[in-house]
């Protein structure tokens, strides 16, 4: 039976958008804009997703509401009206549209850029009052000026090739690119300082974090060249707004465009006394073509994350291309059973989680199979909103360390991975590999060999290797009308074994202390994978 899912609409998003969902029988869309939290909270719990601008805040109480939600759609760039924490604290995927409204956004930037150095709004108010003085409008060119990108994303990116285009030289500073991605935009490398010190003009487009916060205050403005013009399309908050008045206010900076405010609308602020500052509502993403763009994505992606599963562009979990990702899919299915079965097979409280991949896996982001891992170790006494967004949280929260090592080199096996689960010391390891590339095979618990398709309900016993011990476990396991599918058994050479044993049904708790009461018998377990 398909499952069905309601998705709620918080804000306007162009129509387009909704006729994706239409073409999904099973995802019912409602519209419900201009609600406050309050309003959000009462209709939240019957949703499985929800849908917002830059308007709407999906806010702690809003995601605690949400009972049954599973994803939450920007349907824009920055996600600061998300809280993008508490949302992957409940496991529940964030979705943004980082590059739908890009060109949107850059050339509103250069839009900017050109009006700020030609004076056109006060341009434009003089001829309205019936004044004709060109004189007081002298403005400057841009050929020849330096400009410095802040942010070197995509945005930024195209910023910055309009801008060579434009005869200017660019300065790009983003701890995350490298110097070779910068120039192959036309954009050289500089540090912060420097970019501030030697910039014409200085254009922000990074996202608004506790790092950017400020980034541009009091003190970095004045080690600004006197004359120079400061724009900002990415996010209110990133420029100190009182010192950036006070600067145009004395001239050291000669000129603003602001299109994002700490508070939206500016009501009050300083910088509507001044005429050298220039202010849109917000604009970036308002375009047609933009509005069109950024509602098509986010109803597409949340279609198919409701649908298939598939989160490849959320903000919550690591971004990995589609073809590592499908790469990786087997091997995140070969991890969720380790997991399961190291933590299932531990003596007490997991204290770390050592991931090790070999081979061919060892080639691949490591990321997508160290979650599936901890997702599978953690659902062993982790029942409720356990997934691979909140897996490494939710790890961390019950003391557990994550460690992980990849190799391109095989052991034994084309690929191999390995699970570890620490406890009181000791460690609890199981390794697999697939067969023909898709097929997942457990090949090793600690140093037996064992071989068995990690699916279904199995019983596990250490025990002393002597006669009778499979034939006492099949005799208990027959008269309790348990069948068995397959069973592996290893040994390490001395007087140990193991036995993995594949059953129809679980035992019953008398049925597994029986067991546990044979005199071979050192360890018994049960679990399903």
């Amino acid at each position: 039976m398909t499952s069905s899912f309601r998705i709620l609409v918080a804000d306007p998003i162009h129509e387009d958008g909704r006729k994706v969902f239409a073409a999904y029988p099973n995802i019912q869309v409602d519209v419900a804009t201009g609600l406050d939290e309050a309003g959000i909270v009462a209709k939240i719990a019957d949703y499985d997703g929800i849908i917002v601008r830059s308007k709407s805040r999906v806010t702690k109480p809003i995601i605690a509401a949400g009972n049954q939600l599973k994803v939450i759609g920007r349907a824009g760039i920055g996600v600061d009206n998300i809280d993008v924490n508490a949302a992957t604290e409940r496991g529940i995927v964030v979705f943004n549209t980082p590059d739908a409204n890009a060109t949107t956004t850059a050339e509103l930037t250069i839009a900017h850029i050109l009006s700020l150095s030609r004076h056109l709004p006060r341009a434009d108010r003089s001829v309205r009052a019936g004044e004709w003085t060109p004189t007081k409008f002298v403005g400057t060119e841009l050929s020849g000026k330096t400009i410095g990108v802040v942010g070197f994303g995509t945005i930024g990116r195209l910023v910055a090739e309009r801008c060579a285009a434009l005869k200017m030289h660019v300065v790009a500073f983003d701890p995350f690119v490298t110097p070779e991605i910068m120039s192959q935009h036309g954009a050289e490398q500089i540090g912060l300082e420097a970019l501030l010190t030697t910039s014409d003009y200085v254009t922000f487009h990074c996202p608004l974090n506790d790092k950017t916060r400020n980034l541009l205050d009091a003190t970095r403005i004045a080690t600004m060249k006197p004359g120079v013009r400061v724009i900002n399309c990415a996010r209110g908050g990133i420029i100190d707004e009182t010192a950036l008045f006070d600067a145009l206010k004395s001239g050291h900076v000669a000129g603003a465009a602001l299109d994002v405010f700490v508070k939206e609308p500016p009501v009050g602020s300083p910088l509507l006394q001044l005429d050298n500052v220039e202010l849109t509502p917000h604009l970036g993403a308002s375009t047609e073509e933009a509005q069109q763009a950024v509602a098509v994505r986010i109803a597409e992606d949340i279609a198919k994350f409701l649908t298939t599963g598939e989160a490849q562009t959320a903000v919550n979990l690591p971004r990995i291309s589609s073809e590592q990702l499908g790469q990786s899919r087997p091997y995140q299915t070969l991890a969720f059973a380790l997991g399961r079965l190291a933590g299932a097979l531990s003596d007490g409280p997991v204290t770390e989680l050592v991931v090790r991949l070999f081979g061919r896996v060892g080639e691949l982001d490591s990321r997508p199979v160290v979650s599936e891992a901890t997702v599978g170790l953690l659902g062993n006494w982790i029942a409720d909103r356990l997934n691979r967004v909140n897996a490494g949280h939710l790890a961390k929260a019950h003391g557990i360390e994550i460690r992980v090592s990849s190799s391109d080199q095989g052991r034994d096996y084309l690929s191999l991975v390995e699970v570890s689960a620490v406890s009181g010391g000791k460690a609890t390891t199981v390794a697999g590999t697939l067969l023909g590339g898709r097929s997942p095979r457990l090949v090793r618990i600690d140093n037996y060999h064992v071989e068995a398709v990690p699916q279904g309900n199995f019983l596990f016993t250490r025990h002393h290797d002597k006669p009778g011990v499979i034939g006492a476990l099949g005799n208990i396991l027959g008269r309790e009308g348990i069948n068995i599918s397959s069973m592996s058994v290893g040994i390490d050479g001395g007087d140990s074994a193991v036995a993995l044993v594949n059953v129809s049904q679980l035992p019953s708790e008398t049925v597994l202390k029986e067991i546990r009461a044979l005199a071979p018998i050192v360890k018994a377990v049960e679990f399903k994978l």
